[in-house]
């Protein structure tokens, strides 16, 4: 269970709720990845991290990683995260976020959120990126809600374990309990996504689309007859939302642990390729 959904609504259900992947959906490169630089100039990595990092920006951007490759490289990626300072992470992050992100946002995205809401519809953000990274995020483009996966700290520090891992199926999960908490009607609700790991995500709800997709689920898209979505332009979050006055960017260690989960397993997966 998510442990952490908004409490619930007193609307009647019967709402419409529109969900959205972030990577690669609602911007065009991993949210975590994107942060590899500043945490070397913290001193949480190391340059070969910073270059690993690179690299599997490049191949999360061109092909992605499958689910095989994001579950060898979970435990490794959030054992990197062990013993960090939560402090110093979310200082890091919150002087850098909006410059990394802010000139991510898909154009498309952005108008698509905006159709959405006109038509009273809420927006949810559900992605394998930290929590607070998806809340500050989501914030920017005016989303309802958010989910993102959540990692356990003691003491101040992360102890590389975590508590939510929102991908896969636990999106669903997190979709269904966000229905549950606010009355949405998952059969006349949305869904965007670009990776055939979110199949479960999409299947939720009664009306899906897919963007950007993979080959895996454009294959899937076109045999169920799914709108399929081109994103190509990335525009400012300033010159189109406010996010709201006051906001803290809180950023926990997820950012570059769990979060980068999807292109440092590609990374991964390409470089045993070619070893053998």
């Amino acid at each position: 269970m998510l442990g952490r959904v908004s409490e619930p609504d007193q609307a009647a259900p019967g709402r419409v709720a529109a969900f959205f992947d972030l990577d690669k959906t609602v911007i065009a490169k991993s949210s975590a990845l994107a942060f590899s630089r500043p945490f070397f100039q913290g001193g949480l990595i190391n340059r070969r991290g910073v270059l690993k990092s690179a690299y599997a920006q490049f191949v999360f951007a061109s092909s992605g990683a499958d689910a095989d490759q994001v579950e060898r490289m979970r435990a490794h990626l959030t054992a990197l995260c062990e013993g960090w300072d939560v402090e110093q992470v979310r200082s890091i992050v919150e002087e850098t976020l909006h410059d990394i992100v802010d000139p991510l946002v898909y154009a498309e995205a952005a108008e698509l959120v905006a159709r959405h809401k006109a038509d009273g519809h809420d927006v949810v953000v559900v992605s394998a990126s930290g929590a607070e990274i998806v809340t500050q995020i989501g914030a920017m483009i005016g989303a309802t809600h958010s989910v993102g996966t959540r990692m356990v700290a003691v003491d101040g520090r992360y102890t590389g374990e975590i508590d939510f891992y929102c991908y896969g199926p636990n999106k669903a999960t997190a979709i269904r309990e966000l229905a549950a908490a606010h009355g949405y009607d998952l059969a006349a609700s949305h869904a965007y996504s670009d990776s055939s790991t979110d199949l479960p995500m999409l299947e939720a709800v009664g009306k899906p689309s897919v963007v950007n997709p993979d080959r895996g689920l454009r294959k899937v898209a076109v045999e169920r007859e799914w709108p399929v979505l081109t994103f190509t332009r990335p525009v400012s979050l300033r010159s189109r939302f406010h996010a709201p006055s006051g906001t803290a960017v809180a950023v926990t260690a997820i950012g570059i642990g769990a979060v980068a989960t999807a292109g440092a397993a590609a990374w991964y997966g390409l470089h045993r390729r070619r070893k053998k």
